[in-house]
């Protein structure tokens, strides 16, 4: 892991993301933030980055000259019945279209590094929390992109990683009354599971209940079945 770009890194996960990346030897870490901060270590770059603002993603882009990893972290979940449809745009707007438009931004030096893209998701993609519906419905759409992303990516030596992230001890899931992972432990299994090349990552203890027999589940057979298409 050489040159790494990290959305969403002002708290949380994105936060725990830049040090753990830090720690296992990054050459330099662009942290994508909206907030202005600074770092004591030289290795570290602070970018204003709204993912949903296309001006800022492209002055970043032409900010950062060599990437080999970009993480997709940056993300937005709000309490909601789904009676405001403009709110599930926002869900959408950071969730989905922001990662989207990173990836497509990056694509370049993504491909000369034949790097890798890390989009942080939720195991809320794949069973609905009624309390946050919109997040849910935009994690699962960020899915379903990681998977077309990953089948159209390959030929040009781009890997795509999912990562399902359960309940996190982060302001996101401050009032989620259920046991809750360290930003820490998240940030390490994140880029463990990156540098063993696993497509999707399962970073805590509850999320790591569904990962044995994932890889010859059902979706992922049929994910792969999809993919083959694209060959065919």
């Amino acid at each position: 892991m050489q040159n790494v770009l990290i959305t969403g890194t002002n708290r949380g996960i994105g936060q725990a993301l830049v040090e753990e990346a830090l720690r296992q030897g990054a050459e330099h870490v662009y942290a994508g933030t909206r907030v202005p901060r600074t770092h004591q270590d030289p290795r570290v770059t602070y970018l204003e980055l709204d993912v949903t603002d296309q001006a800022q993603i492209e002055a970043a882009a032409k900010t950062v000259e060599s990437l080999d990893v970009l993480v997709n972290n940056a993300g937005l979940a709000a309490y909601d019945n789904l009676s405001d449809p403009a709110l599930l745009g926002q869900h959408l707007a950071v969730n989905l279209f922001g990662p989207l438009a990173l990836t497509t931004a990056f694509l370049p030096r993504l491909i000369e590094a034949r790097g890798a893209i890390v989009n942080v998701l939720s195991v809320a993609a794949l069973a609905s929390l009624p309390m946050i519906p919109s997040y849910s419905i935009s994690k699962a759409a960020a899915l379903s992109l990681t998977q077309a992303q990953r089948a159209l990516l390959a030929p040009q030596g781009v890997r795509v990683h999912a990562v399902l992230t359960g309940p996190t001890d982060t302001d996101m899931s401050r009032d989620l009354d259920v046991p809750k992972a360290a930003p820490e432990s998240v940030a390490r299994a994140i880029f463990d599971g990156v540098a063993a090349g696993d497509e999707e990552i399962f970073p805590d203890p509850l999320s790591a209940m569904l990962a044995p027999g994932w890889a010859s589940g059902a979706v992922k057979q049929l994910e792969r079945q999809n993919a083959a298409l694209l060959s065919a």
